[in-house]
């Protein structure tokens, strides 16, 4: 009897060791991924905002800004350009410019 208890607690300890070992790779996965998903969020509200900005001017004035200066100096859209990089590819003045942003390299 004094050695099924022993046994028994044996498989408890070795139960919860394994739990606890699953709980925290689980932790660290996701510390990994929670800043790369606020990154991916970020590079998509900034082009959200670039083109919602350019949809705006096709509004108001008929035709795509030429350039994302345009943006900036007249329907003040702001971009962290010290953290972000945004490529602004005006094609024609009555089809939607290309966007993309990415993460600069520190």
């Amino acid at each position: 009897m004094y050695q099924d208890r022993n046994r028994s607690q044996g498989r408890i300890i070795l139960l919860a060791a394994v739990l606890l070992a699953v709980v925290l790779l689980g932790a660290y996965r996701l510390r990994q991924s929670v800043p790369q998903e606020m990154e991916e969020d970020s590079i998509l509200a900034i082009r959200n905002a670039v083109r919602e900005s350019a949809l705006q001017c096709y509004v108001v004035e008929g035709v795509y800004p030429p350039d994302i200066q345009y943006l900036q100096d007249n329907y003040g859209l702001r971009i962290n350009t010290e953290a972000y990089i945004v490529a602004y590819e005006a094609y024609a003045e009555n089809q939607m410019p290309y966007i993309k942003v990415v993460k600069r390299n520190r």
